[in-house]
């Protein structure tokens, strides 16, 4: 490695997936390694908080190793230790800090705490190897996809939406994150787990959703929106649309009648979507960025990208549209490595006194 790279160690384990990556520069992946826990869950129907702390111990350790080896670095060249402190299980989220705390004290080099949300909006910054030698800034005309060297620029709007949070936020320049809204209930992911539930499609639902919806008519069950009114026009809520999804399965099974899961996963989908992408598009309008960045689990919904694409090129096609690669919008360490980059660039770095803070807010 040369001496003016930054070699940054992150660690992720706010939920059910444990991840370890290196990243070079807060923008290359050397490696991004995920164990997820799926498997141990999926018959609860979403995360026990106990059983994932537990595998989060059993693994945390040889995944670093394995992570190491694929970067192919000694731990000794690493220049800083990075890690996800909130928010999330407290249980899960102490296993990754008290392991970073620890090797940042052996190591005696930087402790660098990250918000997870805001490692989220970072992924939209990241390379694989193969593409170092291609970056460049700027891009403009909705582009849908991440693409090989291409970064965008700031000022942004991003759209946070996993399945613990839905959060819009105003970014003016690095390191100023000021939010727009929020879910005042369900957030959209947590919405998509519990449907899928419902109907008896396993965990995590938003994958499974988006394949059968693939197959139904998004205009077949009319849902309802909640648009909310004009001072919150950029907080969100979908406990409704639950609550009329679960009426609509109740009344259907009442009567006897058939459901079509295909129609009813499209419905369901659709209205999700829709009201992230015009509340979405309404503060782009309105703030005039840049680039508008996708990030969280949700941001990989084949229906959202398309849906946001569309009206971005309708009402703002001078504005960058960025989606990280599906890997890298659910829950990585590399995100996390990436956030920590500006505040280890900038001389800053956290005590070893770090706790975990399940709430954290961004």
């Amino acid at each position: 490695m040369l001496s003016n790279e930054t070699i940054i160690l992150g660690i992720e384990t706010s939920c059910d997936e444990t991840a370890v990556a290196v990243v070079k520069d807060g923008q290359i992946i050397l490696s991004n390694l995920v164990s997820s826990q799926e498997d141990l869950h999926a018959r609860f129907g979403g995360v026990v908080p106990e059983i994932a702390s537990r595998r989060h111990l059993e693994i945390i350790n040889p995944l670093i190793d394995a992570a190491l080896e694929e970067a192919e670095i000694k731990l000794e060249q690493v220049d800083a230790l990075a890690v996800s402190y909130g928010p999330g299980l407290v249980g899960a989220l102490l296993v990754g800090v008290s392991t970073a705390k620890s090797l940042a004290y052996a190591l005696k080099i930087p402790l660098l705490a990250v918000n997870h949300l805001e490692g989220h909006i970072y992924a939209n910054f990241l390379f694989s190897r193969e593409n170092e030698g291609q970056l460049k800034e700027g891009c403009k005309g909705g582009v849908p996809t991440h693409r090989a060297g291409i970064l965008p620029a700031y000022p942004s709007v991003a759209l946070v939406a996993s399945g613990g949070h839905t959060d819009l936020v105003w970014i003016p320049q690095e390191g100023d994150i000021q939010l727009l809204g929020q879910t005042r209930d369900d957030a959209a992911g947590e919405a998509f787990d519990k449907i899928a539930r419902a109907l008896d499609l396993g965990y995590p639902g938003g994958p499974v959703i988006d394949n059968l919806a693939g197959e139904g008519n998004p205009e077949a069950i009319p849902l309802p929106r909640a648009y909310l009114d004009k001072e919150s026009r950029f907080d969100f809520s979908f406990s409704g649309l639950k609550s009329a999804v679960l009426n609509y399965l109740h009344t259907m099974r009442e009567k006897g009648e058939q459901v079509s899961l295909p129609d009813l996963a499209a419905s369901f989908q659709f209205a999700v979507v829709e009201v992230l992408v015009e509340k979405t598009i309404s503060a782009v309008v309105e703030k005039q960025p840049a680039s508008l960045l996708l990030a969280g689990g949700v941001a990989a919904n084949s229906s959202l990208r398309y849906l946001m694409k569309q009206r971005l090129v309708e009402s703002a096609p001078e504005v960058f549209l960025n989606c990280p690669q599906p890997d890298l919008c659910t829950d990585n360490a590399a995100m996390i490595a990436a956030a920590a980059f500006p505040y280890f660039r900038r001389g800053e770095q956290s005590p070893l006194d770090l706790n975990a803070v399940p709430n954290l807010s961004l």
